[in-house]
């Protein structure tokens, strides 16, 4: 019997994703360990593995369909020395999601009648994977005129492209009412407009915009900003570099951003009122200052985490964080990586931005945004001096932390920072 190789849940909330790439066709032999597919998640492409060997049989999920759900079948297996025949009676491609119905509004033209089926072996139905029906939609093009060439006849992205390629003609529409006209209509016919290209969001960018949506809304935010003299802090880090082994499992090379990471866990330790989230039914007080450090990656932003931060030297965090930041951008983390902690610090100083207010990532409390350093003119015991200054604010849940404790872990942060070797001790 063919062996099932099913959609995995990649973290225990997530209930669909993306299968972005098959990395075997069908027909070739698989080993264990050969990397199958890559499915994407909301937060990174990850990849799947073969857990046992075989031929690969039949493909019941093509390239780039999304929406797949968590436990559905994508391909079959067969063990070696299985016939083919076995396939037949195996099951079929999963049918596609049905699409979400529309609301209709007081403006919205009567629905028209369904096109009546055209002749043919597709029946009442026209088989394509989500990607292809919206690449479809977006042209302006009609299913029916394309042949698929996905399992079963199915229409995928790379017969949406070659159908656009082709000139296949798109059905003639009614002109809609100026009452329905969408905004990005009425933009398109605007005069003067410039072209323009769409690039559909991958499913990071979707979670991206509905989260930090969901925080600029729900969670009434309030900012607080200290200027932190770092003199004292590039010294020592220079000193403790030039200490580093050359090579081998004892290097490091500390960054600025690894003293921010130390110093912000310590202040949360400090400060337990400051390490806290919302819930409908009670505070939430961390007993572990797990700290998320934000890292732009290709196709948005992801946060892996810094579990225990309080408790790590700066030599860690730093091998640590260089390890995490190196797989985030290839997508290779693992959930339990870049989930779950209890603050975030995004830092764009190496962009050189001077400041800046981060929006806070739910259900944490709170975000640091850490600009970049450089010298400013300062007084400094009643003269005028020279420093190199760099600001940092606090974006802080109202509803979690009070003004008195945000101001509080502010000024332990900036107390660390600036006499660096208490981070030490």
């Amino acid at each position: 019997m063919p062996i099932e190789i099913l959609m995995p849940a990649l973290s225990p909330t997530m209930t669909e994703g993306n299968l972005a790439k098959w990395h075997v066709k069908e027909g070739d032999h698989v080993a264990a360990g050969d990397i199958l597919a890559e499915i994407e998640t909301d937060k990174a492409t990850m990849e799947i593995e073969a857990v046992e060997e075989g031929v690969l049989g039949r493909i019941l999920v093509a390239d780039g369909t999304e929406g797949v759900a968590v436990n559905t079948p994508i391909a079959l297996m067969l063990e070696d020395g299985e016939d083919a025949a076995a396939l037949d009676a195996a099951p079929s491609a999963p049918p596609p999601p049905a699409a979400a119905p529309e609301v209709e509004t007081p403006t919205a033209a009567p629905q028209a009648a369904p096109a009546p089926a055209p002749s043919g072996d597709k029946g009442d139905r026209v088989f394509a994977s989500p990607l292809a029906r919206r690449m479809a939609k977006q042209a302006g093009l009609a299913l029916d005129a394309v042949t698929g060439s996905g399992p079963h006849g199915r229409i995928v992205k790379r017969d949406i492209e070659a159908a656009l390629a082709g000139g296949v003609p798109a059905p003639a529409a009614a002109p809609a009412p100026p009452s329905a006209v969408t905004p990005a209509a009425a933009m398109v016919e605007a005069a003067g407009m410039p072209a323009y290209v769409e690039i559909p969001h991958s499913a990071m960018r979707k979670v991206i915009a509905r989260r930090l949506s969901e925080s600029k809304r729900e969670a009434p935010h309030f900012y607080l900003t200290v200027e932190c003299d770092i003199d004292a802090l590039l010294a020592t880090r220079k000193q403790l570099n030039e200490r580093s082994p050359a090579d081998g499992p004892g290097a490091y090379r500390i960054s600025v951003n690894d003293f921010i990471i130390r110093a912000a866990a310590l202040a949360l330790r400090k400060v337990p009122a400051a390490n806290a989230s919302w819930t409908d039914q009670a505070i939430r007080l961390y007993e572990s200052a797990d700290v998320s450090v934000a890292v732009a990656i290709p196709d948005g932003l992801i946060t892996p985490v810094i579990r225990g931060a309080d408790g790590k030297g700066l030599a860690d965090i730093s091998r640590e964080m260089k390890d995490l930041a190196g797989r985030a951008r290839e997508g290779k983390l693992m959930p339990e990586e870049y989930q779950g902690g209890t603050f975030s610090i995004s830092n764009l100083g190496m962009f050189g931005i001077k400041e800046f207010a981060a929006v806070i990532n739910p259900p944490q409390g709170a975000i640091l945004a850490v600009g970049a350093g450089e010298a400013r003119p300062i007084v400094k015991d009643g003269a005028l001096a020279v420093a190199t200054m760099m600001s940092c604010t606090l974006s802080i849940d109202h509803r979690v932390v009070d003004g008195s404790a945000g101001a509080e872990f502010m000024g332990v942060f900036k107390a660390l920072i600036e006499d660096p070797l208490t981070m030490l001790l």
